[in-house]
């Protein structure tokens, strides 16, 4: 459809209900930011209760006030902790992370990257957004169900997440209009999203590549967007199938996974038996390791773009890198059960999965240290959005460092459910993939709006952002040797051997709600920016890949003015013999 065309469609028809795959990005982009910083403000409230779990304590601030009926005496009581802390990890992941490294990130420049006018199917794409939309909505409104939101954690598992809030005894309309029956449900629109923008990114990055545009000379970040839509299409349908099946043990009498011989409140149960707590967590963790690279993928795709870009030089190893997620995707569907050593599986199984395990991390290894040779020898460009991926690389590092002791079965008999899980899950999404995630986004800002944000602003935003996250993190590490559990309401007061660690509490909790501050810089940047920032050309950070041929911002549902042709590969900076020290993909080759 052309410019003119474009006028054509009312108000609802280009920004509410619209077609286009940049509309829908922002869409994406705007409800995941919203996500998370409720996310956020989740993560503030445990950790004020944490740092502070005595009844002469303070109450929490601001909310303590505006949450008055919820917060008796401004407090958090243990039932109203754990549904925090299952919202607050279903949100952070399934409602924030996900959608705007892929949601945003992958709608808005997968058809750009490969010259395409827009994704290959704009009506699913648009499906996509709204059950992603009414899946965030269904999930939010269970705190509003007289028993709460979803208490039995964001893994949900049974039987407790099947009998919780009335999932066997209450009335039929109770136990539907429950928190945890809410969760599931949200659960099945979010999974269905995933998979209709999973089909149209694979779809449209292999049929709609522009003439010269081959596998080898796509951009790292397409390819790393489409290992992701792999994993979303074949590790997501595991997990809904299950969300079904335990809405039909809470809603219809079934019995997937409920035991024989199940107490509650110490009387037996009776009509329950036959099913598999088990089952559950095979294909919950199924889905969920996939998850990660689902996660971190993305991320790793944005630094390897503003690495290229703020280095003036070709990726290092780019080959390398990309076999290297094409194994690590494959790879992640045979990991699942380090997870599961303490079920019982048995030594054969545990060695192959520790195997397996220790096997993945290579892929991530290859790919970061390619990353860091890029830098070697590079005219780095300290940008802000070059801060955010230099930091990446590190925190992705401890991330991935911590989590090879939970991969081996004699280590993490001692730390599985502690705290160093938290730590090390965390490292890897929130100084990892979300620093990453702002790097992308300062980067982007450009095309999307034709304005830059304000680097002073980002600097301010970014320093003690990186701070922040590390005073809240790095201390769960030294919680999680002391033998300190995840899950407890007082943080481990009550327990003795928590007791020289418990100062950590206050720690982490200082640099949780500092970290909300510091946010304000960013926010008032982003929006400030819109209307504000400084007026830029279609390429400002004078890069080569195909979506700084188009208009800032693109043209709608079209892009370029003339469908470009890709002459050579995607990172050609610093070229012998041209008189400029970048030559875009779709420049005629020089001479």
């Amino acid at each position: 459809m052309s410019d003119h065309d474009s006028h054509k469609l009312s108000f609802v028809q280009r920004y509410i209900f619209s077609q286009d795959h940049k509309v829908i990005g922002i869409q994406y982009a705007i409800t995941a930011l919203c996500f998370m910083f409720l996310g956020l403000v989740l993560m503030m409230l445990m950790r004020w209760q944490l740092a502070y779990p005595g009844a002469d304590d303070p109450s929490i601030p601001i909310f303590g006030k505006l949450l008055k009926n919820a917060l008796p005496g401004g407090k958090l009581t243990p039932e109203l902790y754990n549904s925090l802390g299952a919202m607050h990890g279903t949100i952070m992941v399934f409602l924030g992370v996900v959608p705007l490294a892929v949601g945003a990130f992958g709608n808005y420049l997968v058809p750009l990257q490969v010259g395409a006018g827009d994704m290959a199917f704009p009506k699913l794409n648009m499906s996509s957004y709204w059950a992603f939309f009414i899946g965030g909505v269904v999930m939010l409104s269970s705190f509003l169900m007289p028993g709460g939101a979803a208490n039995s954690g964001w893994t949900s598992y049974p039987p407790m997440a099947d009998i919780a809030q009335g999932g066997l005894s209450a009335q039929f309309s109770t136990r539907l209009l429950s928190g945890q029956s809410f969760w599931l449900i949200g659960m099945v629109f979010l999974i269905s999203s995933s998979l209709l923008g999973s089909i149209n990114t694979i779809v449209t990055i292999i049929q709609l590549r522009v003439k010269g545009l081959t596998f080898m000379r796509l951009p790292f970040m397409v390819w790393a967007q489409l290992v992701t839509a792999f994993l979303l299409l074949l590790a997501f349908p595991p997990l809904e199938a299950a969300g079904l099946m335990q809405l039909a043990d809470r809603l219809v009498g079934s019995n997937f996974f409920l035991p024989a011989g199940l107490v509650v409140t110490g009387e037996a149960v009776g009509r329950v038996g036959g099913g598999s707590p088990l089952l559950w967590q095979h294909l919950f963790w199924f889905l969920a390791h996939p998850e990660v690279y689902v996660l971190i993928l993305p991320a790793m795709g944005i630094v390897a773009e503003i690495i290229a870009n703020n280095t003036r030089k070709p990726l290092r190893g780019y080959k390398s890198m990309v076999y290297s997620i094409l194994f690590l995707g494959f790879m992640s569907f045979i990991v699942w059960a380090h997870h599961m050593f303490l079920t019982d599986m048995g030594t054969v199984i545990s060695a192959f999965f520790q195997t397996t395990t220790m096997i993945i991390s290579i892929p991530s290894v290859v790919v970061i240290t390619a990353m860091v040779l890029s830098l070697w020898g590079g005219s780095i460009r300290f940008t802000t959005p070059m801060l955010f991926a230099l930091a990446f690389l590190p925190m992705f590092g401890i991330g991935g460092l911590t989590g090879l002791p939970l991969g081996l079965a004699a280590t993490d008999v001692h730390l599985h459910d502690t705290y160093y899980v938290i730590g090390h899950f965390h490292y890897v999404v929130a100084p990892g993939t979300i620093l990453a995630l702002f790097g992308g986004i300062y980067y982007w800002f450009p095309k999307a709006t034709g304005r830059k944000m304000s680097d002073v602003l980002g600097r301010i935003h970014f320093w003690p952002t990186l701070i922040c996250l590390n005073v809240i993190f790095f201390p769960m590490f030294i919680q999680g040797m002391a033998g300190v559990s995840r899950r407890l309401f007082d943080g481990g007061a009550t327990y003795t051997h928590a007791q020289p660690v418990m100062w950590t509490n206050k720690v982490m909790m200082m640099g949780a709600w500092t970290l909300a501050l510091v946010q304000i810089p960013f926010i008032f940047n982003f929006f400030w920016s819109i209307r504000h920032g400084r007026k830029v050309g279609p390429n400002p950070w004078e890069a080569t890949t195909l979506e700084w041929a188009a208009p800032s911002p693109p043209i709608p549902h079209g892009n370029f003015e003339t469908p470009p042709v890709v002459y050579r590969d995607a990172y050609a900076y610093s070229q012998p013999g041209c008189a400029k020290d970048y030559l875009p993909q779709n420049e005629p080759e020089v001479g």
